[in-house]
C-alpha cells in the first residue's frame, strides 16, 4: 500500500478490524518512511451501482459524495464524523439490498434528508436548502414549518 503522504510503499499494518456487517476490513497503517498513519479499507467488489441524476445523466455511485454533503451540512453541529460515515454506509447498504443496478439521485437525497432530520435539524435545513434549491426566504420558512412539533407528530 502506497503512503498518501510520501508515496513510499513501505507500510505496516497496526490494526485490522471488520466493519459493516463483516463485509469491510479496516486497516490502520503506519508508513515505514515518514511514520505518518493512515487508514485503508478493503471491500468485496460488486457490480457497480449507477446513480441517475435529475438531468438524466448517469454516474457510478460514490458513498464519499454522501459523506462530503453531510460534512458540509453538519459544519459546527455536534454530529460526530463516525455518525456521518455510518449514515453514508447505511444508505449504501439499503440501496444495495434492493438488487437494482440504478437508483435515482432524488431517492438518495431523500434518504439523506430523513436521516438528518432524525439527528440534527440545523444540518437538515442546510442540506435541504441545497438539495431542494431554495431560492427565497419563503422556501426556508416552509421547510422550518415542517420541523415544528405539530408538523413532526403529523408526519
Amino acid at each position: 500500500m502506497r503512503c498518501p503522504y510520501c508515496q513510499s510503499v513501505d507500510s505496516r499494518v497496526l490494526e485490522s478490524r471488520l466493519l459493516e456487517g463483516e463485509t469491510t476490513l479496516r486497516r490502520r497503517r503506519e508508513c515505514g518512511s515518514c511514520k505518518n498513519r493512515f487508514t485503508t479499507y478493503e471491500r468485496v467488489e460488486t457490480a457497480p451501482l449507477v446513480v441517475v441524476k435529475r438531468d438524466g445523466t448517469r454516474e457510478q455511485f460514490d458513498a464519499n459524495k454522501i459523506v462530503k454533503g453531510l460534512l458540509r451540512a453538519t459544519v459546527k453541529c455536534p454530529v460526530p464524523l463516525r455518525e456521518v460515515e455510518q449514515i453514508a454506509h447505511d444508505i449504501e447498504a439499503a440501496i444495495g439490498k434492493r438488487n437494482q443496478r440504478e437508483v435515482a439521485a432524488t431517492e438518495i437525497g431523500e434518504m439523506v434528508l430523513a436521516r438528518l432530520r432524525e439527528i440534527n435539524e440545523v444540518a437538515y435545513v442546510r442540506f435541504a436548502s441545497v438539495y431542494r434549491s431554495f431560492s427565497s426566504i419563503e422556501d426556508f420558512m416552509r421547510e422550518l414549518a415542517k420541523l415544528s412539533p405539530d408538523e413532526k407528530s403529523a408526519s
